[in-house]
C-alpha cells in the first residue's frame, strides 16, 4: 500500500509539473501574440535601427543583413520560435524586402519592427518598444517592477529628426496596441497630435494612452494616461480635456480623473479630481 501511495504521490508532482510547463508556453504564446504579432501578407516597418537579418529563426543564426529605420518589409510567415528579451516577448518571421534594388529574404525578431506607423504632412512617425528596465515602484520603493519603455520617431525620408520615449507598463500590459493621428486640439502652434496606446486584456491590468505633440519638426511628451478597472468593483480613470473638447479652455488641457471602488456593503464611493496644463505656444506647465 505504501508503495502505491508513493506511486500516486509522484504520478500527482508529475501531472503538476507538466501543467505548469504548458502554462508557461501558453503564457509566453498570449504575450507574443499580442502586440508584436503582426499578419502574413502585410507591409510592416523596421523600428529598431539596424535590425539584424539572420538566415534562420534564432538569436544565433548568422547574420545575412541589417535593416536601418523606417525599412518596409513584407511579412512571409511567423514562425514559432519565440524570443524573450526582457518583458517583450515575441515570434520570429520570415520577412523580403528590397534593398538595392534587389529582394532579399530573412528571418527577423517581432520586437525589432514597429507596433504602429503613419505618414503625414510628408513625416513618417514610427511606434515601438525599445527596452525593459528595472524601477522602483513609487508607492513601496522596496519593490522592483519590470518596465517596458517605449518610443515615437519621426524622419523625413531617411533622416531621423526626433526620438521621445516613455513608459508602458509589464509585460502583461502589451496584449494589445494602437498608434494614431488626432488634430492640433485647438493648440497653438501645434501641427498634429500623435495617440500611443497599449493595453492588457485581463481585469486588473492597466492600459497606458500617450499624447504626444508635434510642433517645429519636434516631439512633446504629455503627461501619460493610465486606466485600470477590476469588474464593477474598483476603476481608475484618466482622460484629457483639450481645447476642442466639450468644458475645455484655449490653449490649455486638462487632466481629469475618477475612481470608484465599492465597499464592504456594496456602495459604490468615487472620487474626482483635476489638474490645469497651460500650453503657451511652446510648452506647457501646470496651473
Amino acid at each position: 500500500m505504501r508503495q502505491n501511495s508513493n506511486t500516486k504521490s509522484l504520478l500527482s508532482v508529475l501531472f503538476l509539473f507538466i501543467i505548469q510547463i504548458f502554462s508557461a508556453q501558453e503564457e509566453e504564446m498570449t504575450y507574443a501574440n499580442g502586440i508584436f504579432h503582426f499578419e502574413d501578407n502585410k507591409a510592416q516597418k523596421i523600428f529598431t535601427d539596424w535590425t539584424r537579418v539572420r538566415q534562420s529563426p534564432k538569436v544565433d543564426a548568422q547574420i545575412v543583413d541589417s535593416l536601418p529605420t523606417n525599412q518596409q518589409v513584407l511579412i512571409i510567415k511567423q514562425d514559432e520560435n519565440i524570443l524573450k528579451l526582457g518583458e517583450r516577448r515575441s515570434n520570429w518571421y520570415k520577412v523580403s524586402y528590397q534593398k538595392d534594388d534587389k529582394t532579399s529574404e530573412g528571418y527577423i525578431w517581432g520586437g525589432n519592427l514597429c507596433v504602429g506607423y503613419r505618414n503625414k504632412n510628408g513625416y513618417d512617425f514610427l511606434f515601438g518598444l525599445t527596452k525593459t528596465v528595472n524601477k522602483k515602484d513609487k508607492q513601496y520603493p522596496s519593490i522592483i517592477n519590470s518596465q517596458n519603455i517605449a518610443a515615437v520617431k519621426v524622419l523625413e525620408g531617411n533622416t531621423l529628426i526626433d526620438e521621445v520615449s516613455f513608459d508602458t507598463g509589464s509585460g502583461e500590459s502589451l496584449s494589445y496596441g494602437t498608434f494614431n493621428i488626432e488634430s492640433n486640439h485647438k493648440l497653438e502652434n501645434v501641427e498634429l497630435t500623435l495617440k500611443a496606446m497599449v493595453s492588457g486584456e485581463a481585469c486588473g491590468i492597466a492600459s497606458y494612452d500617450q499624447y504626444i505633440l508635434f510642433k517645429d519638426k519636434k516631439l512633446i511628451v504629455l503627461p501619460q494616461l493610465m486606466n485600470v478597472g477590476d469588474a464593477d468593483i474598483y476603476y481608475h480613470s484618466e482622460v484629457f480635456i483639450f481645447p476642442n473638447d466639450k468644458g475645455g479652455i484655449p490653449n490649455a488641457f486638462i487632466l481629469k480623473t475618477e475612481e470608484m471602488e465599492r465597499d464592504d456593503k456594496d456602495r459604490e464611493k468615487k472620487k474626482r479630481s483635476s489638474k490645469t496644463y497651460l500650453w503657451d505656444g511652446s510648452s506647457y506647465k501646470l496651473k
